[in-house]
């Protein structure tokens, strides 16, 4: 059985909330999107990786400020049809 130190120095770094945690995931996906429209990449790679990242930061969206992480036929419904209109977009984007 392990023990925590009182002292606050030696204590271990605890993680934020849930809602701490998807606002910084959402915030570094946002970052990364925006540093990828830098990179000297093609179009359609270019178009992938946004839509990519676009379709995580949805997802995080879905489970934990919509909360569906509780009903999961919903939040797969959901994925699926945001995937499919992904791969829409990223189609029409081809031409």
């Amino acid at each position: 059985m392990t023990q925590t130190s009182s002292d606050p120095k030696s204590s271990r770094w605890m993680l934020p909330n849930p809602l701490t945690r998807a606002w910084l995931s959402l915030l570094v996906l946002s970052t990364a999107s925006a540093l990828l429209t830098i990179l000297p990449l093609s179009s359609p790679v270019l178009s992938a990786g946004i839509l990519i990242l676009a379709l995580s930061k949805a997802r995080i969206i879905l489970e934990r400020y919509l909360d569906l992480t509780h009903s999961p036929a919903w939040l797969s419904g959901f994925t699926n049809v945001l995937t499919g209109f992904a791969m829409v977009i990223f189609g029409l984007s081809l031409f």
